[in-house]
């Protein structure tokens, strides 16, 4: 703004008329020429913009000051310091990833892996796993700086063997304290909630009274609760009750993470767990489900043996399996998992990822190594060397025990939100699952344009909308006037995912531009490696 004081206007009444006449238009000129040449950091014109709601598209342009959306509308002749022509692209909100596994962010701040997938906000600590102590990481890393938002989870894993180990024992008063007091820190410190790992030690070893009492120092705080339940193959309708009364004895908001039915007996089981979040929502409880886009899950080869025989640490598992009847009872509880469970009774479905004892086993199979030992490839022999596996150190592997039809079926329901459940990864490192790097091309590409399974606007509310307000962010996931620019613009026709099981090292294709709080990070589908992101806080928003 111009300001004009009394000696000005004083001036302006004396001279000519025909001198007032050029006064004011060099005045308008100026004030004209200020405004259009800083009106906008960025316009993107001529896209099809996708808002994160269930409307439809609508050719509006977008203009970007600072970190924010400060226009919708026609922006054709206006300046701007950057104009995106985004004609025949989709714009959407930044998509946004409620379940990451960010343990590498220090070494990979620049979150290139995520940011490819067009994803703009990624929420970490989840399975029961967390950084601790919770508010010191979370200051090293704004300090550090990161290429996209990041959140966390506490996790009750984390807090539970900080507090008891890996005991396999209920907690005493004293130490259900201390755990519920760490809790409270840390969504004071900016937690958005409290992800469980339930299936993993130690957090098999919790009934579910320990879960409710720590989950209320959540729920007083407004955060959310997302769990990895106890079981996701033969008791997986048990292990969704137990998450249901979890929400409702300790009134939290409830996201059954990587919805997901493991194991052949179960296939076809989705529907079933479906109706029971219906049942649980009809009642009013706040039950939702996130889901990646593969019908094979990856974790620890650990999770084919008896979480008993693992309490107490791997000293423990290693004296158990010097006794002859807990090693039979231990492998006998691996066959079983691996004909009923993960192992979809099949060696072939076990497929190694990351093996640092053994890099040349990654991407090869169970079967394969027995093969290579020259055993027999039976379920037994396979179990003897997933007990070889874990004394080594453990490893890393892709399961191939889902049913395509369950993850269609569990993508489709309304609550369903498009997770990865992947982990930062560095271009050509080890072998991990796919989802690492294409999960959320993969749903526009393949489930969207070729399968049709989800229109193109449920597909974006599913990764914008729906996260952003399980979240309780207040700011993004939508393309509204005053949010954050978080966007991602790309070609409904060309995106694809690229990684595959046997070659998973391979950016997506299709992604023209990714937008974070008012920077550009991808600009013509080319990184740059710049850090626009911030640790978000819950109790900042």
């Amino acid at each position: 703004m111009i300001f004009i004081n009394q000696y000005l206007v004083n001036l302006f009444w004396k001279i000519s008329y025909s001198k007032k006449y050029i006064f004011i238009l060099l005045l308008h000129f100026v004030i004209t020429g200020c405004e259009n040449s800083s009106t906008f950091d960025i316009i993107i014109l001529n896209g099809t913009v996708y808002d994160g709601t269930l409307d439809e598209p609508a050719l509006i342009d977008i203009g970007i000051k600072g970190d924010k959306i400060t226009t919708l509308g026609s922006l054709a002749d206006v300046n701007a310091n950057k104009i995106i022509n985004a004609e025949g692209l989709s714009v959407s909100p930044g998509f946004i990833d409620l379940h990451v596994h960010l343990e590498p962010i220090f070494s990979l701040s620049n979150c290139e892996s995520h940011l490819r997938q067009g994803v703009t906000t990624s929420l970490g600590g989840p399975d029961g796993n967390s950084p601790l102590p919770f508010g010191a990481y979370l200051d090293s890393l704004q300090k550090l700086g990161v290429g996209m938002n990041v959140g966390f989870l506490v996790g009750h894993n984390s807090v539970r063997k900080k507090v008891m180990n890996l005991d396999n024992r209920p907690p005493t008063s004293q130490e259900l304290n201390q755990m519920k007091t760490i809790v409270s820190q840390a969504m004071n410190e900016g937690a958005f909630g409290i992800s469980t790992g339930l299936k993993y030690l130690p957090g098999s070893f919790s009934k579910i009274d320990e879960i409710i009492e720590i989950s209320k120092e959540v729920s007083k705080q407004g955060g959310i609760y997302t769990s990895h339940l106890r079981d996701e193959g033969l008791e997986v309708l048990a292990s969704i009750d137990e998450a249901i009364t979890i929400s409702e004895k300790a009134n939290i908001p409830v996201i059954l993470t990587h919805h997901k039915v493991i194991g052949k007996p179960m296939w076809g089981k989705s529907v079933q767990t479906l109706a029971r979040v219906d049942n649980a929502r009809e009642k009013g409880l706040d039950i939702r489900i996130d889901q990646y886009p593969y019908n094979a899950s990856h974790t620890g080869i650990s999770v084919l043996i008896p979480s008993w025989a693992r309490a107490g640490g791997q000293e423990m598992f290693k004296l158990r399996l010097d006794n002859e009847i807990f090693r039979d009872s231990i492998l006998n509880g691996i066959v079983f998992n691996i004909l009923n469970d993960r192992g979809g009774e099949d060696l072939d479905r076990i497929q190694f990822a990351k093996v640092e004892w053994m890099p040349e086993l990654e991407g090869k199979t169970l079967k394969y190594w027995c093969n290579l030992r020259g055993i027999e490839p039976t379920t037994k022999n396979g179990a003897e060397l997933v007990i070889e596996a874990q004394l080594k150190g453990g490893a890393n592997c892709i399961f191939h025990a889902m049913d395509e039809a369950d993850v269609v079926n569990i993508m489709k329901h309304p609550q369903t939100m498009i997770a990865s459940d992947g982990r930062l990864a560095r271009y050509g490192e080890g072998h991990p699952h796919p989802r690492w790097y294409g999960t959320f091309p993969r749903v526009l590409g393949r489930y969207v344009r070729e399968n049709k399974i989800l229109t193109l606007k449920e597909a974006i509310h599913k990764m914008t909308f729906l996260p952003a307000d399980a979240m309780g962010l207040k700011d993004r996931g939508l393309i509204q006037k005053g949010y954050k620019a978080d966007l991602t613009i790309f070609d409904s026709n060309e995106i694809i995912d690229n990684g595959t099981y046997e070659s998973p090292h391979q950016f997506p294709s299709g992604i023209s531009y990714v937008i974070v709080n008012g920077k550009i990070v991808i600009d013509e589908s080319k990184f740059k490696t710049i850090k626009p992101g911030v640790v978000l806080k819950k109790n900042n928003l």
